[in-house]
């Protein structure tokens, strides 16, 4: 790598360290079975250390996955992943919130499997009352197949913000107001998968699975949910201003975090919806509000 791109990077993971912020409160790690439980193909998820740390396996039969046992309307939702290593083209690694209807509400982490030696690719996306197409993607500045980091939504009736680690990398905002509708009266359940998606996950479908490298392996830990739990039938948090990511300084990102997501705009994302011209000929009206342009 020349001079020049090296300082470049080492600047960009300088400024996204950045100062300190205020980031959502510290999560608490709990065993799997706490929250979770498996939605499908639980002989393909391996448990160690008690439950402290569970492994999803892919293999060409069948790939595997788990959920919350509660659903939730609002919250701090927190993952601790270790993607798959090597050779992962054709998988995807997801980590999400979903409503259970027709027009359901959506909060995506996908983790887009690649070539060995190629980065992975984040895309996140909204969903709400059934509307998504809100897809944007970044590089990730560190190689999230070495060790655990951590992903997590904030979610209130504010906002929606992504974080890796402690650095966001999205926000959207509640924007009613425009005409755009925002997740706030259907309680969801977190999930986690990993599945063979090779008809579009890398490279538009053109790389394939390679079935030689299975199985594929993406390790999990932390396990922790802090939400307001509700029924499936609820349409409001009981607990509606009383919860700490309620509070007024979790309604918004603080300064020193929209520098931050400045940082990842600038240097690490490779996709974003607002900016497609020739898939939308004019911008979504949230794109202002939401720092994405």
């Amino acid at each position: 790598m020349k001079a020049g791109a090296l300082l470049a990077v080492v600047v960009a993971v300088v400024l996204l360290r950045g100062t300190a912020a205020t980031p959502p409160h510290k999560p608490v790690d709990v065993q799997f079975e706490k929250n979770y439980v498996p939605t499908w193909a639980e002989d393909h998820i391996h448990y160690l250390n008690g439950g402290w740390e569970v492994q999803l396996s892919l293999d060409k039969s069948t790939g595997t996955g788990f959920h919350t046992r509660g659903s939730y309307l609002f919250g701090h939702f927190s993952m601790q992943i270790k993607l798959v290593g090597g050779d992962s083209a054709g998988t995807v690694t997801a980590f999400y919130l979903s409503s259970q209807n027709s027009e359901h509400d959506e909060i995506d982490f996908e983790f887009l499997g690649n070539r060995t030696g190629e980065p992975y690719i984040l895309q996140t996306n909204v969903f709400s009352g059934g509307k998504g197409d809100r897809e944007q993607r970044i590089y990730l500045w560190f190689d999230p197949t070495k060790d655990y980091h951590s992903y997590s939504v904030l979610w209130n009736l504010y906002m929606i913000a992504f974080f890796v680690d402690d650095t966001p990398i999205r926000v959207f905002k509640n924007s009613k107001d425009l005409g755009v509708r925002y997740p706030f009266d259907q309680p969801m359940k977190l999930y986690s998968s990993l599945w063979n998606a090779d008809d579009w996950a890398t490279r538009g479908g053109q790389e394939k699975t390679d079935w030689s490298k299975a199985p594929f392996v993406a390790s999990y830990r932390g396990f922790y949910v802090d939400g307001c739990e509700a029924s499936a039938e609820a349409k409001v948090c009981a607990t509606q201003g009383a919860r700490w990511w309620d509070q007024k300084e979790f309604q918004d990102l603080d300064s020193e975090q929209y520098r931050r997501l400045a940082c990842v705009r600038k240097e690490h994302t490779i996709y974003n919806y607002c900016t497609d011209r020739e898939r939308y000929a004019t911008m979504s009206p949230e794109c202002t509000r939401d720092h994405d342009v």
